[in-house]
């Protein structure tokens, strides 16, 4: 059985806000963001190993209790691949079992809301030809004998993309290997999963695209020039929010609305039920003190205007909203997931450090999919 390790100590929540702060702060230099990031992982090694201990310690083995939790079982190659794992550490490059990987990415996009809204795609090979379409696109009315082939190229678009590569450190208390093999494969998991997820939640609303070895975030112009050096611009603020009253508040987010409902190409779009607003959580309590309402039998209801979905990152900017339309950024993902041990300078008492490499990008389909609004301060 897989088991989740989601229940993370104070210290580690307060060591990924912490770099989250650190890597949106556009004066901290690269030495800053390194040990923001190693303390981030020291961290979670801590917040594993001591969520292990506390369910060993509590017994909680019990296969019955195990599933009632709704813990996955380990398949024969599972198990067969993490009694190595226990034995022997990853002594060669190899790539994770499929199945471990499906759940990875699994727990990605069920666990974490920006990433469960985007298109996650895996395509399995490192330099990936992409195909998209415009649904309304992708069939056409013509004559019976006529030649719509060059209406579907124009529904479709192809694009070569060269993945970035993204390397997470694993890091494997030698104490580890004596809970066996279950919580060892846990223990990767879980870890994998959530340093992937604090990496790519950046990325896809901050990423600076190819020229910083990233996907293109959601704040990015992809219209104007391409720095050398620092990549894609950042996005200037299309408007203000203001929030003064409710007539005022409908008729913003509505407005909201009408942005994105229009593509790079003057098309029109429906984006009805696939609005999202990226906000810090410090701001995101602003916003639902605003649309909360008590309801007759005395329950509190928070729910926003035509249907928008309210997403927090520590990674968004304070004061500022990110308004997307959720099925128009696209992520791919291929290359499996290769672990294998690290034998640079970098070395840990009582660890043995490996890293798990994979391959990632993504991209908005056009300049149109997201815009950004200022938010009114609040004391």
């Amino acid at each position: 059985m897989v088991i989740k390790l989601n229940n993370h100590t104070k210290a580690y929540e307060e060591a990924k806000l912490n770099y989250a702060n650190v890597v949106k702060n556009e004066e901290s230099t690269p030495e800053q963001v390194e040990t923001a990031w190693v303390n981030m992982q020291d961290a979670l090694v801590n917040s594993l190993t001591t969520q292990i201990s506390n369910e060993v310690t509590n017994n909680t083995l019990d296969q019955v209790i195990l599933s009632n939790r709704g813990v996955d079982v380990m398949t024969a190659e599972e198990t067969k691949f993490f009694n190595v794992v226990v034995s022997d550490g990853f002594q060669d490059e190899i790539v994770l079992p499929y199945t471990i990987e499906e759940r990875i990415y699994d727990d990605l996009t069920s666990d974490h809301p920006l990433l469960s809204v985007i298109n996650f795609r895996d395509l399995g090979t490192i330099t990936l030809t992409t195909i998209t379409s415009e649904y309304e696109g992708a069939a056409v009315w013509g004559p019976i004998f006529g030649d719509i082939k060059g209406q579907l190229n124009a529904a479709f678009k192809q694009e070569k993309i060269a993945q970035s590569k993204l390397t997470a450190f694993v890091v494997l208390p030698k104490d580890l290997a004596k809970f066996g093999p279950k919580w060892v494969a846990a223990y990767v998991q879980t870890q994998i999963t959530e340093t992937y997820a604090v990496a790519l939640e950046n990325a896809i609303i901050n990423g600076a695209g190819p020229t910083k070895e990233e996907p293109i975030g959601l704040i990015r112009d992809l219209a104007a020039a391409v720095d050398p050096t620092n990549g894609h611009a950042k996005k200037a603020a299309v408007g203000a929010l203001t929030l003064a009253d409710p007539k005022t508040i409908i008729k913003e987010f509505s407005g909201i609305g009408k942005k994105l409902s229009e593509k790079e190409n003057g098309k029109p779009l429906n984006v009805s039920g696939k609005v999202a607003l990226v906000i810090n959580p410090a701001d995101a309590w602003d916003l639902k003190g605003d649309f909360t309402i008590q309801n007759s039998l005395g329950d509190y209801i928070t729910k926003l205007p035509f249907n928008f979905t309210l997403i927090e990152s520590e990674f968004a900017k304070k004061g500022e909203l990110i308004a997307f339309v959720k099925d128009r950024y696209d992520a791919y993902r291929g290359g499996g997931i290769e672990v294998t041990e690290y034998k640079e300078t970098l070395a840990m008492e009582d660890c043995n450090l490996h890293i798990a490499k994979t391959f990632a990008f993504g991209k908005p389909r056009d300049n149109k999919v997201a815009a950004i609004y200022t938010l009114p301060v609040t004391p």
